[in-house]
C-alpha cells in the first residue's frame, strides 16, 4: 500500500510538471507596430488587450507594442476615433496592424453656433446628445431627456412640483451673484426669458420662477448640443458665458407620409414619510411636558401628511405627421399633457404646438426652412415656499400640525396655521402662452459660397393671479377679514436678424471653413403687477381676479 502511494504521487508530479511546461510552452511574446491606414503614420498610446482578460499594454511614441500571450489568445486594438480590430495570434510573433478611422463616430454632426461641423473638426468642446441616446421613461421636462448623459453638466430641479425651474451647471459655477443658467437656443432662436411669474407673497412667501423650457414638448426634441468651453461660445457673446444649449427639433422624414400616436398615463406617490405623532402619542407627549393633554385635544386624529399629499395619476398624448418629398419636408405636431403633483393643488397643463417645414428651389441653390412652436401652460401651486417665514409653508404647517385637530379649515387653532385652511383659503394660477418662429434661407452662390438670411421671433405672455381669502387665518398681517390679491404679468417679444457668408472648401488634406457675418436681436421686456385687497370668502376670488386684471 506504501509503494502504491508512492507510485500515485509521483504520477500527480509528473502530471504538474507536464502541465506546466505545455503551458508554458504555449504562452509567447508578440511585437509589432501599429499604424493609421489613411498616412501610414505610428500611433502612440493604442490599447492592445487580449481578449477575455484584463492583461493589455499600450504602444509607445513609436506605435510599437510587446505583450506576452498565449497561442490561442486574440488581440484587440483600439484607439479613439479609428475602427477597433480583433486579431487571433495563431502561430504570429510578430503582428503589425493598420487601424482605419472610425468614420462613423468621427462625421457625427453637432450643432455650433451658426451653423454645424464634425466630431473631427469641431476645436471647442461639444457634447451631442441623439434623440437614440435620449433617457427613456416618462419625461416631462427636456432637460430630463439628457440628465446623466454628459460629462460637466450638472442638472437638479428647484423643487419636485410639476414645472418647477430647473438650474443647469456646464462645468461649474461662475458667478456668486448673477444666473448661472447657460444660454438656451431652440431652433436658432436664443431664448429672451419668457418663464412663467413666481407666485407673489400674500401671507405664504415667494415660489421659484418655473423651468424655462417647459414650453418644449419633448417628444418633438430631435437633439440636444451642449457648447462647454470660451470658443464653442465665443459667437454668443456674453450671454453665452456659462455655457450654450442648442436644441433642435425634429424635422420630416421618409417617402410615405406617417402618423405617430403616443400616449402614455404616470402613477406618482411620496417616496418617503416622515415618522410623525398620531393623537394619542401626542397627547401622552403633551402630559409628558407637563402640558393639558385636555386644552391640546382637538377631538380628532388626523394624519396631516396624508391630507396634504396624493396619489397622482399624470397623462401625456402626441400625434405627429411626417413626410419628406424631392425637394420638401414637413412634420407637424400636437402635444397635451396634465401631470398633476404628489401635493394637493399642484398642477401643470400643457398643449404645445409644432410645424417643421423645408423647401429648395432653383436645383436646390435656393433653400427655405421654417420652424413653429406654439405651446399653453396652465400651472397651479400650493402654497409652499423656501421663505415663508418661521411660521412655515404648507409642508411645514402639516410636519407641525396638532394631529388632534379636524381637517374643518375654519377650527380655530390658535396661533399656528392649519394645513386644512391653507389648502382652502389659497389659491395661486398661472397661464403662459409663447410663440417662437425662425425663418431661414440660404443661397449657394458658389459651390463653396453659400449666402444665408435668418428671421426669428420669441413672443411670450405670462401671468399669474395669487389670492388669499379673508377666512384665511394667520396668513399675514391684514390678511384676517380682508383678503388680499396679486397679479403679476410678464411680457416678452424678441426679434433677431442674422445675415452670414460661409465659405467652405477642401484643398487636399486642408478643410476652409469661414464664416462671417452680422447678427441683431432686440429685447422688450413689460412686467406688470397689481394688488387687491377686500374680499372675504372663496366665491369673491373670480370677481376679485376680474378687477385685478381690469386694473
Amino acid at each position: 500500500m506504501h509503494k502504491f502511494y508512492q507510485t500515485f504521487i509521483r504520477f500527480l508530479a509528473a502530471l504538474l510538471v507536464l502541465a506546466s511546461s505545455t503551458a508554458w510552452s504555449q504562452s509567447k511574446t508578440v511585437t509589432g507596430v501599429v499604424t493609421a491606414a489613411d498616412d501610414g503614420t505610428s500611433i502612440p498610446g493604442v490599447n492592445v488587450l487580449e481578449k477575455g482578460t484584463s492583461s493589455g499594454t499600450v504602444t509607445d511614441a513609436n506605435g510599437a507594442y510587446s505583450i506576452s500571450i498565449g497561442s490561442t489568445s486574440t488581440l484587440v486594438f483600439s484607439f479613439v476615433g479609428y475602427a477597433s480590430q480583433e486579431i487571433v495570434v495563431g502561430d504570429q510573433s510578430t503582428i503589425n496592424v493598420s487601424l482605419g478611422s472610425d468614420v462613423t463616430a468621427l462625421s457625427e454632426v453637432v450643432i455650433i453656433g451658426y451653423g454645424q461641423t464634425t466630431l473631427r473638426d469641431a476645436t471647442g468642446a461639444v457634447a451631442a446628445v441623439k434623440a437614440s441616446d435620449f433617457n427613456a421613461g416618462v419625461i416631462s421636462s427636456p432637460e430630463q431627456l439628457i440628465q446623466g448623459k454628459t460629462a460637466g453638466v450638472q442638472m437638479t430641479t428647484t423643487s419636485g412640483a410639476p414645472g418647477a425651474g430647473v438650474e443647469i451647471r456646464i462645468r461649474g459655477t461662475s458667478s456668486i451673484r448673477s444666473n448661472n443658467n447657460p444660454l438656451f437656443v431652440v431652433d436658432g432662436v436664443p431664448l429672451s426669458g419668457g418663464t412663467q411669474p413666481a407666485a407673489a407673497d400674500v401671507g405664504y412667501g415667494t415660489t421659484a420662477d418655473t423651468n424655462p423650457l417647459n414650453f418644449l414638448n419633448p417628444s418633438d426634441i430631435e437633439s440636444i448640443n451642449i457648447l462647454k468651453d470660451a470658443s464653442a461660445t465665443a459667437i454668443y457673446g456674453s450671454r453665452g458665458a456659462n455655457g450654450v444649449v442648442i436644441i433642435t427639433t425634429k424635422s420630416g422624414k421618409g417617402n410615405k407620409g406617417t402618423f405617430d400616436f403616443a400616449s402614455s398615463v404616470s402613477i406618482a406617490s411620496p417616496a418617503n414619510r416622515f415618522d410623525l405623532l398620531n393623537r394619542s402619542e401626542f397627547l401622552d407627549g403633551v402630559d409628558q411636558f407637563g402640558g393639558d393633554p385636555v386644552a391640546q385635544d382637538g377631538g380628532s386624529d388626523t394624519d396631516w401628511q396624508d391630507y396634504i399629499t396624493r396619489t397622482s395619476v399624470s397623462h401625456k398624448q402626441n400625434l405627429s405627421f411626417s413626410k419628406g418629398f424631392q425637394t420638401a419636408s414637413i412634420r407637424a405636431s400636437l402635444g397635451y399633457e396634465d401631470q398633476q403633483g404628489i401635493i394637493e393643488h399642484s398642477s401643470q397643463k400643457r398643449f404645445t404646438g409644432k410645424v417643421n417645414a423645408s423647401k429648395a428651389l432653383l436645383d436646390n441653390k435656393l433653400n427655405f426652412d421654417l420652424s413653429v412652436t406654439y405651446s399653453n401652460v396652465r400651472r397651479e401651486d400650493p402654497p409652499i415656499s423656501g421663505n415663508a417665514g418661521f411660521a412655515g409653508d404648507l409642508l411645514g404647517a402639516a410636519y407641525s400640525a396638532n394631529p388632534t385637530w379636524p381637517t374643518d379649515p375654519d377650527f380655530n387653532t390658535g396661533g399656528q396655521r392649519s394645513p386644512a385652511n391653507m389648502l382652502q383659503y389659497f389659491q395661486s394660477e398661472g397661464t403662459t402662452n409663447r410663440f417662437i418662429n425662425n425663418l431661414s434661407a440660404d443661397y449657394k452662390l458658389s459651390p463653396a459660397l453659400t449666402a444665408k438670411a435668418t428671421y426669428g421671433l420669441d413672443w411670450s405672455k405670462g401671468d399669474r393671479v395669487t389670492l388669499v381669502s379673508g377666512d384665511a387665518i394667520n396668513a399675514g398681517d391684514g390678511v384676517r377679514d380682508f383678503g388680499q390679491g396679486q397679479l403679476n404679468e410678464n411680457r416678452t417679444i424678441s426679434n433677431l436678424l442674422e445675415l452670414t457668408l460661409n465659405y467652405n472648401k477642401n484643398v487636399g488634406n486642408v478643410q476652409i471653413d469661414l464664416v462671417g457675418g452680422y447678427s441683431v436681436q432686440s429685447f422688450r421686456n413689460d412686467y406688470y403687477w397689481a394688488a387687491g385687497r377686500g374680499f372675504t370668502d372663496f366665491s369673491n376670488f373670480g370677481s376679485m381676479e376680474s378687477e385685478l386684471r381690469a386694473s
